[in-house]
C-alpha cells in the first residue's frame, strides 16, 4: 500500500513538472544586440573587427543589428566587414548598402544564429546621405515561429530623420509577423522621431544607465531596440553595455521572450 501511494505521488509530481515545462516551452528567448561599431574603429582610432566580434560573442547575442559597416572600402582594407564578422562570430550575415564609398559600399549589417529566409534593403528618404532599412525574415524556436528584424541608422537632421521614420512606419504597416526594430536612431527620447515610432512600436526603458553615446563618456541616448506587437513579446532584461573602447557607441542588449501565437494572454 505504501509503495502504491509512493508511485501515485511520483506520478502526480511528474505530471505537474511536465505541465510546468510545457509552459516554459511556449516562449522562445532571444538575445538581440544593437551596435554601431563605426566600421570597427575604436576610441583609440584603431580598426579592429576581432574585438568587435569578441564583444558580440561574449554577450551571446542571437541577432545583431550593426551600423556603420564597410564593404570593400579603401579605409578598411577593402574587407567585406559583414562577412568577416559573420565568420568571427559563427553567425549568418547580411549587408545593406547605403551608397558607394571609396571603391566599395557603406551601410549596415545584420547577424543571426538562424538562417535568413528573406532579406530586403528598403530605401528610405535621403538625408545628408542615402539611408535604408535592412529587413530580414527568420524563423526561431521549436516549433519555428516567423519574425522580422529590421536594422536602421537614421540620419542626419531632425526633419530628415522624421521623414525616414515615417517611411519606415509606412513600409512595415502591413507586416503581420512579430517585428524587432533596432539600431542607431540619432534621436533622443521625447523627440518627434521617437514619438512617431512609439505609436507603432513598444520602446522599453533601459533604466538608470541608459546613455549610449559617446562610449567613453556617454551623455545622450540615441540607440534603441523596439518591438511589436506588445502581446507577442515579454522583456526579460534590457541593458546598455559599459564598453568604452571598441566603438564610439555603447552596445544595447535586450533579452526578449517571443510568445507562442496560440498561447499568448
Amino acid at each position: 500500500m505504501v509503495r502504491r501511494r509512493l508511485f501515485s505521488l511520483l506520478a502526480i509530481v511528474a505530471v505537474l513538472a511536465g505541465a510546468a515545462g510545457g509552459s516554459a516551452q511556449d516562449a522562445t528567448t532571444l538575445r538581440i544586440l544593437a551596435y554601431n561599431i563605426k566600421h570597427g574603429e575604436g576610441m583609440d582610432d584603431v580598426v579592429d573587427l576581432e574585438r568587435a566580434a569578441r564583444v558580440i560573442r561574449e554577450l551571446e547575442a542571437d541577432i545583431v543589428a550593426l551600423q556603420e559597416i564597410d564593404s570593400a572600402v579603401e579605409r578598411t582594407s577593402r574587407v567585406d566587414q559583414a562577412s568577416v564578422l559573420g565568420r568571427l562570430t559563427g553567425m549568418h550575415s547580411a549587408f545593406g548598402g547605403f551608397f558607394d564609398y571609396q571603391g566599395g559600399r557603406y551601410g549596415m549589417a545584420l547577424l543571426s544564429k538562424r538562417p535568413f529566409e528573406e532579406v530586403v534593403n528598403h530605401r528610405l528618404p535621403d538625408g545628408a546621405e542615402p539611408r535604408t532599412a535592412l529587413a530580414a525574415r527568420i524563423r526561431v524556436g521549436e516549433p519555428p515561429q516567423e519574425m522580422v528584424v529590421v536594422g536602421i541608422h537614421l540620419y542626419a537632421t531632425a526633419e530628415e530623420r522624421y521623414a525616414q521614420a515615417a517611411r519606415l512606419v509606412e513600409l512595415l504597416a502591413e507586416e503581420s509577423a512579430p517585428l524587432i526594430l533596432a539600431g542607431d536612431f540619432n534621436s533622443r527620447p521625447g523627440s518627434d522621431v521617437i514619438a512617431l515610432l512609439a505609436s507603432s512600436w513598444q520602446i522599453p526603458k533601459k533604466g538608470a544607465d541608459h546613455l549610449t553615446f559617446p562610449a567613453d563618456a556617454p551623455d545622450r541616448q540615441i540607440d534603441y531596440i523596439m518591438y511589436r506587437p506588445r502581446e507577442r513579446f515579454e522583456v526579460a532584461s534590457l541593458r546598455v553595455i559599459d564598453e568604452p573602447l571598441v566603438s564610439d557607441h555603447r552596445p544595447v542588449l535586450i533579452e526578449l521572450r517571443l510568445l507562442d501565437a496560440g498561447k499568448r494572454n
